[in-house]
């Protein structure tokens, strides 16, 4: 069993959840602020956008992608077109469906998080002349940090998991696509069961390392706690 074959697509597993984590908490923050405080009419037709890739197949998802990102398709032919990277079969596409894919898993928590804000010290700073956007900062940030936390966790989590999706739209590229499902999924095909527990053990435990973090988290900032 060589070593490379088990720590190259377990770093790029961890660097694009990484990634993904990060670029989802930046997009997602003011969505979710937006959505847990908004009275618009059209605010069911953004949490079912946003909820889509729960329901979904992750092939369905992964097909729609591929097309979308493909030289032929409108996003792959824009960045073409603006001198950008080839998208499918690259980590920049990786990065791409991962966003779709664990968009809910950040999203949601965060929405939930800002939700549970209490309204008299927004209102109160809001009468002591605080702008939204000081609002969101100074007060909102702060106070829904577990939230954020649990959001940033979740998403991780989920996007260690993907296997349609990546896929799809990355193939096995070592290096560059081949995530730490494909490699399972590879290893399972030539029989060589002992690197596939290896792997899916890897990915077992830090899983379930993740949503004891998790589950702690909630079990310390439950008013309910013993």
């Amino acid at each position: 069993m060589n070593v490379s074959d088990i720590w190259i697509p377990l770093a790029l597993t961890l660097k694009l959840a990484a990634v993904t984590t990060v670029l989802l908490l930046l997009l997602c923050a003011p969505l979710a602020w937006w959505l847990a405080h908004t009275r618009s009419r059209v605010r069911p037709l953004f949490e079912a956008v946003l909820s889509l890739p729960i329901v979904l197949p992750p092939s369905v998802l992964g097909f729609y992608l591929l097309v979308a990102l493909s030289p032929t398709g409108p996003i792959g032919k824009l960045s073409e077109a603006l001198g950008g990277p080839a998208l499918v079969f690259s980590f920049t596409g990786l990065v791409i469906g991962s966003l779709i894919y664990s968009l809910p898993f950040v999203a949601q928590p965060l929405q939930n998080a800002f939700s549970a804000l209490p309204r008299d010290q927004l209102e109160a700073a809001s009468t002591l002349g605080a702008s939204p956007v000081d609002r969101f900062f100074s007060i909102a940030l702060p106070q829904a940090k577990r939230g954020i936390l649990s959001a940033a966790v979740l998403g991780f989590a989920h996007t260690l998991g993907e296997f349609g999706v990546v896929l799809m739209i990355g193939g096995s590229i070592p290096g560059e696509t081949r995530t730490l499902s494909i490699a399972i999924y590879e290893s399972v095909e030539m029989l060589d069961y002992g690197q596939a527990h290896l792997l899916a053990g890897t990915v077992l435990l830090i899983s379930f390392l993740l949503l004891v973090f998790i589950y702690t988290l909630n079990r310390a900032s439950s008013p309910f706690k013993r």
